[in-house]
């Protein structure tokens, strides 16, 4: 079910329309791959983070998963000047004002700037391998296969997550990484619930080919988790045991677009509709399962008293049929002139852009969220687009 926001004075997400005795509703944020566009989702936590909306869960991939590891591994007072951090150090310092130039200048620049990325990588994230045989097509160990080393994201890594508080199962936030398992293609969910993670889980799902090698974690090697579902939304919806969720869920890229008329065009264009959300497919899965879940309750009723087995009913009351998942789905608007390179552009303008953008629309998915009610319903997901932006005439 898709909603447009009410404006109406709503309980707080924090609230529940269930009885005073319900748990309360848990806060998910979900964060897309998407290189440089990333800064974006640092926005949205800071307005998150400021307006008492901590998310108890945080699922991420490639650059989300970067994001999601600083904030659930760090306590709560570090986490924006962590991230704040993070982001200052893989930008690229501007050779001008960009606010004081007009928007072909800042283009160019910004193009610049991109190249610069292409040809000396990001310190403290990747840089090129010299003379590396795979460029040429030779065969290379398994691990060196790509075009860049990230080996420099490992220490990073460790510098602004502490992996010891992320993995301190009575303390902090749940952190979900997600990556391609090499050999199968199979996605493979790194959570932190369930096991103990390091850098290399990070660097895992954020291994995108042939530009990034491959990371091997127990034996396996993985790739960028965007391969197989760049929106890992599923983590959320398949979570069990169910329990109502306020989920803010972050997409980087368009999954709608003009059509394409240049190569520059085309490759933007391919770029968006690959790593564009696939949620919808996700949501319409688990509606269908949410209604068989509920039939089988309904349908344990109505047998005879002399039927029922104490059994069944523990294990039907923990499919959780009547909890509700709202999705606040936050957008990111920028079109960065079209350029197919646009997630490789660590301009330090157009990060603190971005983060600026991140910051305002989560603004706007806050206020939205205070129309979530939590009751029971037929429901099971409502989904909640950001209202359009009004542009006021001021003379």
């Amino acid at each position: 079910m898709r909603r447009k926001p009410d404006a109406s004075s709503l309980p707080s997400p924090r609230s529940s329309s269930r009885s005073s005795s319900a748990p309360k509703p848990r806060i998910a944020l979900v964060l897309q791959g998407g290189g440089a566009l990333g800064a974006y989702q640092a926005g949205v936590y800071q307005a998150m983070h400021e307006h008492d909306l901590t998310p108890d869960w945080v699922v991420g991939t490639s650059i989300g998963a970067i994001n999601a590891a600083i904030i659930a591994g760090n306590r709560r007072e570090d986490r924006i000047p962590r991230l704040r951090a993070f982001w200052e150090s893989v930008s690229h310092d501007d050779a001008i004002d960009m606010r004081a130039v007009p928007d072909a200048t800042r283009q160019l620049m910004t193009w610049a700037t991109t190249m610069d990325t292409f040809v000396r990588g990001v310190p403290g994230f990747f840089t090129p391998r010299q003379f590396s045989p795979f460029a040429i097509g030779l065969g290379v160990p398994p691990e060196e296969a790509s075009f860049y080393n990230t080996e420099d994201l490992r220490t990073t890594l460790n510098k602004y997550v502490d992996f010891d508080y992320l993995n301190d199962k009575s303390d902090g936030v749940r952190l979900t990484v997600s990556a391609v398992k090499v050999t199968c293609g199979s996605l493979v969910s790194f959570d932190s619930s369930l096991q103990t993670l390091g850098a290399e889980h990070v660097m895992a799902s954020g291994a995108l080919p042939p530009g990034f090698p491959p990371v091997r974690v127990d034996g396996d090697l993985y790739w960028d988790g965007g391969l197989y579902s760049n929106t890992p939304l599923e983590a959320v919806l398949s979570d069990e045991p169910r329990q109502d969720t306020l989920c803010m869920m972050v997409d980087l890229w368009h999954a709608d677009g003009p059509e394409p008329r240049t190569y520059e065009e085309v490759q933007t264009r391919q770029k968006d509709v690959t790593f564009a959300s696939r949620s919808q497919r996700h949501i319409d899965a688990y509606l269908k399962q949410h209604q068989l879940r509920k039939m089988a309750r309904e349908l344990y009723e109505r047998m005879p008293a002399d039927l029922r087995k104490p059994s069944d009913r523990k294990q039907l009351a923990e499919l959780g049929a009547d909890t509700t998942i709202h999705i606040v789905r936050l957008p990111y608007a920028g079109r960065d002139w079209n350029m197919a390179s646009k997630d490789v552009n660590f301009s330090r303008g157009s990060i603190e852009w971005r983060w600026e953008q991140g910051y305002q629309d989560a603004l706007r998915g806050i206020e939205v969220s205070q129309g979530c009610p939590f009751k029971v319903s037929d429901t099971g997901v409502v989904v909640h687009e950001l209202p359009p932006v009004v542009e006021v005439a001021t003379g």
